[in-house]
């Protein structure tokens, strides 16, 4: 469909979308999927909440700190002032925000929005070699950073983004983003966008470890709550909802902020928490729905905590599929049936899944209202049940990559292609079968596997690397490196702790290999290419003694 006028004076969202033609098809078959031609989702996410609810609480922290959605309405209004009146932001330039989960981020986040702006939301572990491909691709002109977390931002506005413009915020300083907003009144028009305009840049490493940007309109950040959150979620205004995936990853800001504030509920923000420290926190805090990956609830429930989620009403699981046995045990043991979902950054959030009596053990669901699904084969052919093969969905949200010609592996005659193998049965039940990429899924973290191997082949002993996903009882999958060392390299534990050192300090920790295997030669085919696949057989199965020579595991 043809774009609206855009409400940006800051064109380049726009000028770097993809072709038309390779967008996939984008559905509104719903009464909640029609939207008005302008459309600033701030309004719908706090002004209205705010009007209609000003003194419920909105954010919680552990520490008792509560914000209302009044508080919260007024501190994103003083973020849109500064952004405006004190920085210069114009609708359509690009805001970098880095922070771990906290009120003030939410708060920025909103600020960006209601200021026309497009919000850049990264990981706070991200290193500076990770910011540098994101802001190259995404151009921002201003970043909003937790004082806790600026080091690597002003050595990216140093080294390769002078003009960039850094304001912390949670810190003492008097151009702190708190300082700043606490001389602001607080009364803010929001910026008049289109539907259509773009809000989000949302980075996603892809299977190369370089960043893909997924652009996401005001009128998609509203999408996701009316077809997920509303008719699956479902949330109550007296809901207290966790979770432990960062704003970066989609799946936390939409359970975090799109579906809770527009409910009505609140949030509790957790900067980090173990699994076992969350447990504590869902009950010392009265959680009632939680959402998190599967590592987290099965170390939940080795770790004896189980009975600390007793007071949920609602469990959702995403990131990476539940095993049904552990679904089963929890079901069996304290009566929840956790909520499992699929979904993509290209999509913003779930778009398949099942709830309550609906959930069908073992299947991760049916399409969510607003979407349908197929299972398609390598010719791009519908598959009947029964058949493996490329899970293919379409709905009111899609694939726009941010000028990469990696739209055209995404999008397949309309429908957008997620990289995950599925079989659907005679009822329309969708069950996971595997990734068909190189993305290594751990803990519920997308790793490129490419990303890391570059990174280790940095290292002055390798002579070059190859990383597999290796299966994992605690985190369903981790990263094992195959290295093959310079001659007179010993490998050895102290060489692989010190490669995964390596690794930590280069990128973001989460993503180092917990395993590294030294071998004499990476196998190949007779044209020379990798064979992955025998590097997957190797990491699931038991080290052949001629192969590999040293293994240094890391189980922390």
């Amino acid at each position: 469909m043809p774009l609206s006028p855009s409400g940006h004076i800051d064109t380049f969202a726009r000028d770097h979308l993809p072709p038309a033609e390779q967008w996939p098809v984008l559905e509104f078959t719903t009464e909640t999927l029609q939207y008005a031609e302008h459309l600033n989702a701030a309004e719908e996410l706090i002004d209205v909440p705010a009007r209609t609810w000003p003194d419920r609480p909105a954010l919680r922290t552990p520490d008792g700190t509560t914000w209302t959605y009044a508080e919260l309405r007024t501190r994103a209004d003083q973020v849109a002032q500064v952004l405006t009146e004190d920085l210069g932001l114009v609708p359509g330039n690009r805001v970098l925000l880095r922070s771990p989960n906290n009120p003030w981020t939410v708060a920025a986040w909103l600020g960006v929005l209601k200021a026309g702006g497009i919000a850049v939301t990264t990981f706070a572990a991200l290193r500076v070699r990770e910011l540098t491909r994101i802001a190259e691709k995404t151009r921002p002109s201003i970043a909003l950073v937790d004082h806790r977390w600026v080091a690597d931002v002003e050595t990216l506005r140093d080294t390769a983004f002078p003009d960039l413009t850094i304001v912390p915020y949670g810190g003492a300083g008097t151009d702190d983003l708190v300082a700043r907003a606490g001389t602001k009144s607080g009364a803010f028009t929001n910026v008049v966008t289109a539907a259509d305009d773009v809000a989000l840049f949302c980075p996603t490493s892809g299977s190369t470890g370089v960043p893909k940007i997924c652009t996401h309109f005001h009128r998609d950040v509203l999408s996701i709550d009316n077809t997920f959150g509303r008719t699956v979620l479902a949330l109550r205004p007296d809901d207290v909802v966790a979770c432990t995936a960062p704003f970066a990853f989609t799946f936390g800001l939409g359970m975090l902020v799109v579906f809770t504030l527009r409910a009505g509920a609140s949030s509790l923000l957790l900067e980090a928490a173990t699994p076992v420290q969350l447990a504590d926190h869902v009950a010392a805090h009265g959680v009632t729905v939680l959402a998190t990956a599967p590592t987290a609830y099965r170390q939940i429930l080795t770790g004896g905590k189980l009975d600390r989620l007793r007071g949920l009403r609602l469990a959702v699981s995403a990131g990476e599929h539940i095993p049904q046995q552990l679904w089963e045990r929890i079901r069996d043991e304290i009566g929840l049936k956790i909520v499992d979902g699929i979904g993509a950054t290209e999509l913003l959030h779930i778009f398949l899944t099942a709830a309550g009596d609906d959930i069908r053990p073992g299947a991760t669901g049916k399409p969510v209202p607003g979407f349908r699904a197929a299972v398609l084969g390598e010719d791009g052919t519908e598959l009947g049940p029964g058949l493996k093969g490329r899970l293919a969905v379409i709905g009111p949200i899609g694939c726009r990559y941010l000028a990469d010609d990696r739209q055209r592996d995404y999008v397949l005659d309309g429908w957008n292609i997620t990289g995950d193998t599925f079989v659907r049965d005679g009822d329309g039940y969708f069950y996971y079968q595997s990734r068909t990429d190189n993305l290594i899924i751990s803990s519920g973290y997308n790793i490129a596997g490419p990303e890391v191997d570059a990174v280790i082949d940095d290292h002055p002993d390798v002579l070059e690397s190859a990383c597999v996903a290796a299966p994992d009882a605690e985190r369903g999958s981790i990263v094992c490196a195959f290295v093959v060392l310079r001659d007179g390299v010993a490998g050895n534990a102290a060489k692989a702790k010190e490669i995964q050192d390596h690794v930590k300090q280069t990128i973001a920790p989460y993503k180092y290999p917990r395993e590294v295997r030294f071998v004499a030669a990476l196998p190949r085919n007779t044209s020379g290419k990798l064979q992955h696949f025998v590097l997957r057989q190797l990491a699931g199965a038991d080290r052949p003694a001629e192969t590999v020579a040293v293994t240094g595991k890391d189980t922390s």
